[in-house]
């Protein structure tokens, strides 16, 4: 059963205490991607064969494949291809205004200063496969990605026994324009995105969610390859007032809770009765989950109900959180959005469930966890795009700063630096 504390009472270390992780993988991980490195395509079909049951051939998703999953989804769900087209349009509408333009600037001693927005080459996603399908991770890895400009977009999914990748999958790819789509998963599909294999192209950047080996992979290439964050387990923290609805809150916990067993779901409350409400929703609801136990196990040892003097309180214990998910479920929950400062994605009012975000709104649901939302934001273009900045001095230009910069390096004790700049402002250029 669910925990829950009261502020006036409870210790500070528990109110705020996180349930980490601590698996250490990293033998593992470094021998499988010194592997790859050094066998490419065989390693990593020896992986496939051993860790997902699929004895391939080829590693590529072939053209044919793409066309006979996009008429298997066709035949025996029609209305889910329309779906993941509306969702790709709201992902595309939020995305396209994160595009941003270079500017050009003249600073005070006439010189031209500026930057440029440039794509990066090639962008490898992450997408979990096998017996699970993620096509909203194909749509919201892919859009940005696609919008930025990057010349190739690459996914890397493990197959199903059967040596397919699931045709969800493949059709969502096809939508949100994915250029090449790799039939590999786990650690071993990391370092092949890092390192470059005979089929799977060398990438600039590695992005997507993934269990403990694939979140290891990404640490141990960091460098060799940028990535976009090392996502822990799923969170969501609500703050409701006394007029929210108890079945309401308990299925929105839920909706995370059912992620993985290490999952948290966090209530913050002024109302006492709101929070023993539901703590009794949640023992109704879990059972009726298609994924109970892992309910249970996320409820039980990492979810906890606070409850706060008022809803003030309430959002100041979010901000110390700094939860993945934050719902406001409370009137008027406008008001209380500029007071957020530590979240992922904020989902304001009674009527907007975390779930909307996950699948259909719009705003990315790749946001960070572990209560990084302190200092990281969601994916989006900005993750696919470099600011090159440039500087252009002429001669009167630079002789107006000349001994400036001179002062400066000599403060630093590099002389050559500030000789770079003075030998341009002497008569003879020659001279030393």
């Amino acid at each position: 059963m669910i925990k829950i504390m009261k502020m006036s009472e409870t210790p500070a270390s528990e109110i705020f205490a996180r349930t980490m992780p601590v698996i250490d993988v990293a033998g593992v991980i470094r021998s499988i991607i010194a592997d790859v490195r050094a066998r490419g395509d065989r390693a990593l079909l020896e992986y496939t064969e051993k860790f997902d049951g699929a004895r391939l051939s080829a590693l590529e998703v072939s053209a044919s494949e793409f066309e006979e999953a996009f008429a298997e989804v066709q035949r025996s769900n029609p209305g889910f291809i329309e779906i993941l087209k509306s969702a790709a349009e709201n992902i595309r509408l939020f995305h396209s205004m994160q595009k941003r333009e270079g500017f050009t600037v003249v600073n005070r001693q006439g010189a031209t200063v500026g930057q440029r927005i440039v794509p990066i080459e090639k962008a490898g996603l992450y997408v979990p496969g096998g017996t699970a399908a993620y096509p909203s991770t194909v749509l919201m890895d892919t859009v940005p990605a696609a919008i930025a400009g990057c010349k190739e977009v690459v996914i890397v999914t493990p197959p199903g026994k059967d040596g397919n990748v699931n045709p969800v999958i493949l059709t969502a790819a096809k939508i949100a324009g994915a250029t090449r789509v790799f039939k590999v998963g786990g650690a071993q599909a990391i370092a092949a995105l890092a390192y470059g294999t005979e089929s799977i192209p060398k990438v600039d950047k590695i992005v997507g969610p993934g269990n403990a080996f694939v979140a290891e992979a990404k640490k141990q290439v960091f460098g060799q390859v940028s990535i976009d964050m090392v996502a822990g387990p799923s969170e969501i923290l609500i703050v409701a007032d006394g007029k929210s609805r108890a079945d309401w809150v308990a299925a929105d916990m839920l909706s995370q809770a059912e992620h993985d067993k290490l999952a948290s779901a966090v209530l913050v409350t002024d109302s006492a009765r709101l929070a023993e409400e539901v703590s009794l929703e949640l023992e109704k609801q879990i059972p009726k989950l298609l994924r109970s136990a892992i309910a249970r196990a996320s409820v039980d040892n990492n979810g906890k109900i606070i409850v706060a003097a008022d809803i003030m309180e309430a959002v100041d214990v979010a901000n110390e959180i700094a939860p993945e998910h934050l719902e406001l479920c409370v009137d008027d929950a406008e008001k209380l959005l500029p007071l957020v400062k530590n979240a992922g994605s904020v989902f304001l009012g009674r009527y907007c469930p975390e779930a909307i975000g996950d699948y259909f709104a719009g705003p990315n649901h790749t946001l960070p966890t572990g209560g990084t939302a302190r200092f990281s934001s969601a994916l989006s273009v900005d993750d696919f795009v470099k600011k090159v900045q440039f500087i252009k001095y002429d001669e009167a230009s630079m002789r107006l700063c000349a001994e400036n910069v001179n002062s400066f390096a000599i403060a630093e004790g590099l002389t050559g630096h500030g000789e770079s700049v003075m030998i341009r402002t002497r008569k003879d250029p020659k001279t030393t």
